[in-house]
């Protein structure tokens, strides 16, 4: 049989061990002692298994999970039956990331195929490159001149890290990453397929058409910041597209040249940020959301999904809609539109 996982369990914990972690409390005292192992979906957990509900659409599945603990708010704890463990946090999402943490905690980092600090006989080297002990390079890397890589870094198979390109301690260059005119900090995962260094895309009208513009700046990527399968960064025009320390990018979401993203942002899959966007700390942007290019977007802003931004956001701001506004504004004319499209629905039935 196939197993449900690829990520093995670790040891396990008490409950009275993870109360203590989420700073939850137990429903049961007695339970304190039970061990698990693995987190899993309510319908399919087992006795091992912590299992999360903070949804009650899905009170059908409690009513038949075998989870041997449920992880949920107070709102929603009487909801449990009694005859199961259960966990009461704060806030249900945020303990469930945390007991999954303790559980899988090799599933935090993409891992190697090679043992720590082997360098593939099929991977390409430049004898000019520079690495630390314990670098680890995969079949058909390749790692061109003068690139400096810290330890304990995994270059996955099929990167391609181009010349002079620093890369820090503790990172993750994944399958078929290509890396040019970066720097790039500790403990940064690159997803696989994720392009960072390309040319920007800048043309101005000539004689004879479209005359590319040069692009002569660097894509510079602080510490432990993640970006997402097939995302791309591109390099600077004349200054440093950059990437604050500790920023989630997620799959397939471009940040053009010369953007400037600060520390603790979120940006969810889809999303398009234009040239020389600037945006501050803590800003969250929903996904498939475009934004125009020059804008800047304060700090701890939020855009919500499926919007355009084509003005300076400020800082604390909720905005959304096309084009973005602030969001009770655009709820009160989304509201207005529907009541002006039911008067009209209302007034062709009666010439009718």
């Amino acid at each position: 049989m196939t197993a449900s996982s690829f990520f093995q369990r670790g040891e396990g914990s008490t409950l009275a061990a993870l109360a203590s972690l989420c700073g939850g409390e137990l429903r049961d005292v007695a339970s304190a002692d039970l061990i698990v192992h693995g987190l899993a979906a309510l319908r399919q957990a087992g006795s091992g298994d912590v299992a999360l509900f903070e949804n009650p659409s899905y009170s059908a599945d409690l009513e038949t999970s075998h989870a041997g603990l449920v992880v949920t708010s107070k709102r929603h704890a009487s909801l449990v039956p009694e005859r199961m463990a259960v966990l009461i946090v704060r806030s249900p999402q945020v303990a469930f990331g945390q007991i999954g943490r303790a559980l899988y905690p090799d599933a935090l980092r993409p891992t190697s195929i090679e043992a720590t600090g082997t360098i593939s006989a099929q991977a390409f080297v430049h004898p000019s490159a520079s690495l630390e002990s314990n670098v680890t390079v995969e079949p058909f890397a390749s790692i061109g001149p003068g690139v400096a890589i810290g330890s304990g870094t995994i270059v996955a198979a099929g990167a391609s890290i181009g010349a002079g390109c620093q890369i820090g301690r503790g990172s993750f260059i994944g399958q078929n990453v290509t890396v040019q005119h970066a720097l790039i900090g500790n403990h940064v995962i690159l997803h696989p397929g994720v392009r960072v260094g390309q040319d920007g895309f800048g043309y101005v009208p000539g004689p004879a058409g479209l005359e590319k513009m040069v692009q002569i700046g660097r894509v510079i990527i602080q510490d432990r910041v993640e970006i997402g399968a097939n995302s791309a960064v591109d390099r600077g025009a004349v200054r440093d597209t950059v990437i604050g320390e500790n920023t989630k990018i997620d799959n397939l979401v471009q940040v053009a040249h010369n953007v400037v993203i600060g520390r603790n942002c979120v940006i969810v899959g889809q999303v398009g940020i234009a040239g020389s966007v600037t945006m501050g700390d803590g800003v969250a942007i929903g996904g498939q959301s475009g934004v125009n290019g020059h804008v800047t977007i304060g700090n701890g802003a939020q855009i919500a999904a499926v919007s355009v931004v084509a003005a300076d956001v400020p800082a604390g701001a909720r905005w959304g809609g096309t084009p973005a506004r602030p969001v009770r504004e655009w709820i009160r004319e989304m509201t207005a539109l529907k009541r002006i499209a039911h008067s009209s629905r209302g007034n062709e039935r009666d010439d009718g």
